[in-house]
């Protein structure tokens, strides 16, 4: 039996159910071999520049640079490369999630990245493997949202 094909989905919320698909090619969630059939599949992708590093988590990926002097070259070829990399393994990069953060001191905070033609959302802070990363590199916003859970947990 083979458990990678031919497996009807939906999606069920409350007592409302989507139309069942049959999608060509996926890892079922929640599946003890899904992690390492992930790393197996992305175990090909990686840097090409060496100031750069890709992170990839679950179904989440990071691309890291260090920009010096000003020069975006690299990092913003990455991230091309990064591009055609999911387009050549029929992957699809979620542009409306993806976010781009910089720090750096120094400088402005210059042009906007795009893929595939749609701009990506510049940030201040986002959330990334649980912790809160600020572009002042400040514990304000981490510390806020461990403050805020654990008073829902005390106090609900």
């Amino acid at each position: 039996m083979d458990i990678l094909s031919n497996r009807p989905q939906h999606v069920r919320s409350g007592h409302i159910c989507s139309t069942t698909i049959t999608p060509n090619s996926s890892v079922p969630q929640g599946c003890v071999l899904s992690p390492l059939l992930y790393s197996l599949f992305t175990h090909n992708c990686r840097p090409v520049y060496g100031s750069n590093s890709i992170i990839k988590f679950a179904d989440d990926t990071t691309v890291n640079g260090l920009i010096s002097d000003n020069n975006e070259t690299g990092y913003r070829a990455e991230l091309q490369h990064l591009v055609a990399w999911c387009a050549d393994n029929n992957l699809l990069l979620n542009t409306r999630k993806t976010k781009e953060l910089i720090i750096d001191f120094k400088r402005e905070k210059g042009r906007t990245l795009d893929i595939n033609g749609m701009a990506v959302r510049r940030v201040s802070s986002f959330k990334f493997l649980g912790t809160h990363i600020s572009e002042d590199l400040s514990c304000t916003t981490n510390t806020s949202s461990l403050v805020k859970k654990a008073h829902q947990r005390l106090f609900s």
